[in-house]
């Protein structure tokens, strides 16, 4: 079950690659590729939280509460910093494409 973790990181990183590349590609990128990143980000992102859910509930079938009182804390504030961080970089991809197309 260690390869969630892994996938979650993985996945988390895409998240924030994608709307990055979006940012510093913005006069290149065409409007069907800008909608793929975004989608393809925001899924990356769905999917890595997703697979923290699975570990947690992991965790609890096998009854290891020891780390789930050890890891609880710091995986809801990074799941949260993820999410948050992804939104930005995502609204502000948004942002510069619409501002380009005016």
């Amino acid at each position: 079950m260690g390869w969630l973790n892994e996938g979650s990181l993985i996945l988390g990183l895409i998240a924030w690659i994608l709307p990055a590349v979006n940012l510093a590609r913005h006069n290149k990128i065409s409007c069907k590729r800008y909608a793929a990143f975004t989608v393809t980000s925001l899924s990356a992102c769905a999917v890595s939280l997703c697979f923290q859910l699975f570990y947690n509930d992991h965790l609890v079938k096998i009854e290891d509460w020891s780390a789930l009182l050890d890891t609880s804390h710091a995986v809801a504030l990074v799941s949260a910093l993820l999410l948050v961080v992804t939104m930005i970089l995502n609204v502000s991809a948004l942002f510069v494409y619409f501002r380009k197309e005016s």
